[in-house]
């Protein structure tokens, strides 16, 4: 059972109901106000601090604006018959307003976590927690938009989202029928050791027993009522395990009687589930926070809004808030209540074609579909573009954008992974792939090319679970330099244009007809994430699929379209969005959302005796020095574009011409 959403919502109903005002914040409780980074200066701005808290809100379930939201008309309502609801907030704002920028970007959580200042700003967070309670100087990074003068807000949308470790979130809210529970046939996937990784046994330490835990609680313990499989690759056949070799462990998880689960295997639970969480609540909470600091006025209860004068307000969101910032969008979210604008500026990083599992009856807003993981649950949904176009498939007639006076300038970048895992090409494409669309003119769309999907500053080429090392090319440089270029399109001036592969120049291909140069050592992926119609998630099955194209490679192997940043301009290596899996895992199968990276030789001697039919660098760039000038060439041009700031472009040429790469040559 899958509800499928649709917009029934008139803009005279809009008109009507913009005056009742129901969808608000009703309290702001600050529960704390610190200095951040001990007081430390940043440019003009200076000092920030951190504000950290809870807002509650309510909404009128029989507003034009709410009635999206799945489960909302039953959900519990209080004596005024609206739907209450409590969120985390975070925020660093200068210490003094008046030398801020006036603006604040609100980076949307993933799974409950801050993302922006450790990914966007290169901070060094020394684990999950002080990644999610930035306090130091190291967690600060660059400083780039803290000197910039904007004010970071944070919180909580997912009453799924971990509290622990620092995490943010929210309240639950639990649907009913008419006060008796709500009880469905769900299905659950579980698979352990690929994104969820157990911490191994110490030494000395006795194997323990890992659980199987599920997404909601069991309506029934009855082993009868339910059914678990298991298969090692994603279209493998389900092989049912019999019930003596699992049992229930309480409402929420599963043991296996006799062994533990095996890496990477695709665990299957149909069972009656019952209670489901009104997630669709997140949305509208993350609609009126925004719109209430942006108001800055003291109508809540409690103390005042602690924001005041924000004149612009953009939003930031990469992989589950990327997709979170599409289905915001899409949805009407940034029209709030009193009929304004709530964001002016959205930046969606690696999001693909997707949306979030979130509004739905009993959704799973932590899923996220790849070629083997969550395959077969709610993600790539028409409309996939913000263009209007007509789906043949199913016949529909939609945009991401709604063309209502109340959209975003809307700005995405995928890597590379999107093309082979998420769908990406959908977002410039018609649905059957054969053609290239316009985006309208209040959208952008570009491919960092070279990039794996969760790519930062300190990425390494560790192997983790995957067959071949992983891409360390980090996309933030361009990230920065777009982000900047949202704001300043706002504005009033244009960003760079679109740069993504096209079907006309030859930029798009197929997995199929990929020709990907003989690396020696190095696995090579014949597989892509398929996209399909799936008319009830419950029952795992692609009605229809859609096609998948991804970005052709030159002879190296790298793309030749998209943000070729100067170390795939003027590469070393050869750097891709995929990789597979490696034993005990499946072989074969895509792993996660990883790349392939792969070093040249740095001699012609050294390539002739490995066989590698790519040029060495001593062949591509004579020497060192040879080197430098073409990468400090192919940074100036992306200088000149927009496509990297200034102060980057410099870090990168240091770093190209630093004794560590020289040692690349030979030197």
């Amino acid at each position: 059972m899958q509800i499928i959403l649709q917009r029934c919502v008139l803009l005279s109903a809009l008109a009507m109901t913009a005056s009742t005002a129901g969808a608000r914040v009703t309290e702001i409780n600050t529960k704390s106000v610190e200095s951040f980074a001990n007081g430390a200066a940043f440019g003009e701005t200076g000092a920030y601090e951190r504000v950290s808290g809870s807002f509650k809100g309510e909404l009128d379930p029989a507003d034009a604006r709410n009635r999206v939201i799945v489960n909302l008309d039953k959900a519990p309502r209080n004596a005024r018959g609206f739907v209450e609801y409590e969120a985390d907030f975070f925020l660093l704002r200068p210490t003094d307003a008046a030398r801020g920028n006036h603006k604040l970007i609100y980076d949307v959580t993933n799974r409950g976590r801050k993302v922006m200042h450790w990914r966007l700003m290169d901070g060094k967070p020394k684990s999950v927690a002080s990644a999610n309670d930035p306090k130091n100087l190291d967690d600060a990074g660059n400083g780039l938009f803290l000197r910039r003068g904007y004010t970071l807000v944070w919180s909580g949308w997912d009453s799924e989202a971990p509290r622990e470790f620092n995490g943010m979130s929210m309240s639950a809210i639990i649907a009913s029928d008419n006060g008796k529970p709500i009880v469905r046939a769900i299905r659950d996937e579980i698979i352990t050791e690929t994104r969820d990784r157990a911490d191994p046994p110490k030494p000395g330490e006795a194997p323990r027993k890992q659980l199987l835990k599920l997404y909601y609680d069991a309506a029934t313990l009855d082993q009868r009522e339910a059914r678990l499989t298991m298969r090692r690759g994603e279209k493998d056949p389900r092989v049912e395990i019999p019930a003596t070799r699992w049992a229930f462990a309480g409402s929420r998880a599963l043991e296996l009687i006799g062994s533990n689960p095996e890496p990477g295997v695709i665990y299957e639970f149909h069972y009656k589930a019952k209670d489901p969480r009104v997630l669709g609540v997140g949305l509208a909470a993350t609609r009126d926070l925004i719109s209430f600091l942006r108001a800055g006025g003291d109508n809540a209860k409690g103390k005042a809004s602690p924001l005041k004068g924000i004149t612009g307000t953009l939003a930031f969101g990469a992989s589950q808030s990327g997709r979170f910032l599409r289905d915001f969008v899409y949805l009407g979210f940034n029209q709030d209540e009193s009929a304004r604008k709530v964001f002016d500026g959205v930046y969606a990083h690696t999001a693909g074609a997707g949306g979030v599992f979130l509004n739905y009856e009993f959704g799973q807003p932590n899923r996220t579909s790849t070629q083997h993981e969550d395959h077969t649950f709610p993600e790539n949904v028409f409309p996939f573009s913000a263009a209007r176009l007509t789906d043949p498939v199913t016949g529909k007639t939609d945009g991401m954008l709604r063309n209502d006076g109340f959209d975003p300038l809307w700005m995405e970048t995928n890597t590379s992974t999107e093309y082979w895992q998420k769908g990406a090409s959908l977002t410039i494409t018609d649905p059957l792939g054969q053609k290239d669309i316009a985006l309208p003119l209040t959208a952008r769309a570009y491919l960092i090319a070279g990039t794996q999907h969760g790519a930062t500053a300190w990425m390494t080429s560790t192997r983790g679970s995957c067959v071949n090392p992983r891409n360390p090319h980090s996309p933030t440089p361009a990230q920065r330099a777009l982000l900047v270029a949202l704001d300043e399109w706002t504005a009033g001036k244009a960003p760079p244009d679109t740069r993504t592969p096209r079907l006309a120049d030859g930029t798009f291909t197929t997995v199929d007809a990929l020709k990907f140069p003989a690396i020696p050592g190095l696995k090579v992926a014949r597989r892509v994430n398929e996209q399909g119609v799936l008319s009830d998630w419950t029952k795992p099955v692609f009605e229809v699929r859609y096609p998948v194209l991804i970005t052709q490679i030159d002879a190296d192997g790298n793309e030749i379209a998209g943000i070729r940043l100067p170390e795939i301009a003027v590469p070393l290596a050869t750097h891709t969005g995929w990789n597979e899996y490696a034993k005990p895992h499946p072989e074969g199968e895509l792993c996660d959302r990883d790349g392939s990276y792969a070093p040249f030789a740095a001699t012609r001697t050294e390539r002739e005796a490995k066989s590698d039919p790519r040029p060495s660098l001593e062949e591509r760039y004579g020497d060192h020095a040879g080197y430098v000038k073409k990468f400090s060439e192919a940074t100036e041009r992306l200088v000149a574009a927009r496509l990297l700031l200034r102060e980057d472009a410099d870090l990168l040429i240091a770093r190209a011409k630093s004794a560590e790469t020289a040692k690349r040559f030979g030197r």
